[in-house]
């Protein structure tokens, strides 16, 4: 059953609602076909009953991986979920926000079989990002090989960054939040608050801004940075883009150059929580970088995809980006990477949205965020 919904701001959800009662009810799928400046698509449920997916790999035989942050990998087949987990995974510290989150593919995947995962794990110290790399054989993963730990474990459950990303000439990229303790984020002796550069194998390039400098990380390749929970490569470009979560308002869209400071917290678009008083010293300074692109209120952005699939030719080179605090997508228009338009979809329909991927076929996917939650996908109508 397809049901139309034209998409307006003052228009109530009670349709919606009683659409997904019935369906519910009668055990209908929930396909709902969507309107929204003039493009038609409609949302299909390829599966539900993930516990907090975190993120998709698509492998080449059209399976599909699926990060669950408790600490679960999972494995989707010609559209059904395998109701056991893939094991072989290391010691996973799920707290708070951390767990088992990122996932990709190396980009030679079909010689070498490499696939990366990120996620948070626990020592003497407390919990941090680590990454690694494992093949997978049947159900389980092998050949296990833990290419990245944050050296500064700490305690708390807040603010692990841990997207990960390979750019054109094979580097990989890694974010990392700063733990919910700010300083951190402008010490280039800490890996918290940075995107680190490393060769697929966890070696660190030769070129990095930081090698052969004292008291300086050289996995780091730019600093000041919050929370990136998104971060994507611009299909033209080569650019690798991050997103991350400002404190009250100040979420950014940065462009990552090597050994920039992204100012995070000396200079925010976003204030104290609670009394929105001022975070250090104002929104610019020199030697700092400006966002692209900000929030204010925030949107507490998460997952970040440009879209380059054939489905949607209105939508080449469009930005998506999920949105957690106020359960939708984001599509932003972009003209020499200045956002021009920015438009929110699929508002209050499908809760929190974690993830955003292009897929085979073209299509765009999503993952939501929830104790029940699901893997979507955009078709056109």
């Amino acid at each position: 059953m397809i049901i139309h919904i034209k998409h307006s701001k003052n228009n109530s959800s009670t349709p919606f609602v009683v659409f997904v009662m019935f369906c519910f009810l009668v055990q209908l799928p929930v396909n709902l076909l969507i309107a929204e400046e003039k493009t038609h698509f409609r949302v299909t449920t390829v599966v539900q009953g993930l516990t907090h997916p975190w993120s998709m790999a698509f492998l080449p035989d059209d399976r599909i991986l699926i990060t669950e942050r408790p600490g679960h990998l999972r494995l989707i087949e010609k559209g059904r979920l395998h109701p056991q987990a893939i094991s072989g995974l290391p010691g996973i510290a799920a707290e708070g926000q951390g767990g088992l989150l990122d996932i990709v593919l190396h980009p030679d995947y079909q010689k070498n079989g490499w696939i990366y995962f990120s996620y948070s794990a626990e020592d003497e110290n407390g919990i941090g990002t680590e990454v690694a790399r494992a093949r997978l054989k049947g159900m389980k993963l092998t050949h296990l090989q833990i290419i990245f730990r944050v050296e500064e474990k700490s305690e708390g459950g807040r603010h692990f960054g841990a997207r990960l990303v390979f750019d054109t000439k094979g580097y990989l990229y890694i974010s990392v939040g700063e733990r919910g303790d700010r300083p951190r984020a402008q010490d280039i002796d800490d890996h918290a608050g940075s995107i680190i550069r490393l060769h697929d194998d966890g070696r660190v390039p030769k070129d990095n801004a930081f090698v052969g400098k004292p008291d300086a990380k050289p996995e780091i390749y730019s600093y000041g940075h919050r929370n990136p929970q998104g971060m994507t490569l611009h299909p033209t470009t080569g650019e690798v883009w991050t997103h991350e979560h400002g404190p009250q308002g100040g979420d950014e869209i940065n462009i990552i150059q090597s050994g920039k400071n992204y100012g995070w917290p000396v200079i925010t678009y976003g204030v104290n929580y609670g009394w929105g008083t001022k975070i250090g010293e104002g929104t610019h300074k020199p030697g700092m970088e400006q966002p692209l692109y900000y929030w204010d209120p925030s949107i507490a952005p998460s997952g970040m995809s440009f879209y380059n699939g054939n489905k949607f030719p209105q939508w080449r080179g469009d930005l998506f980006v999920g949105s957690l605090k106020f359960n939708l997508l984001v599509r932003l228009k972009l003209k020499n990477n200045k956002v021009v338009k920015e438009e929110r979809l699929l508002a209050n329909k499908y809760g929190r949205i974690r993830d955003v991927r292009n897929g085979p076929g073209g299509y765009l996917y999503l993952l939501t965020d929830d104790s029940n939650g699901s893997l979507l996908r955009l078709e056109p109508r």
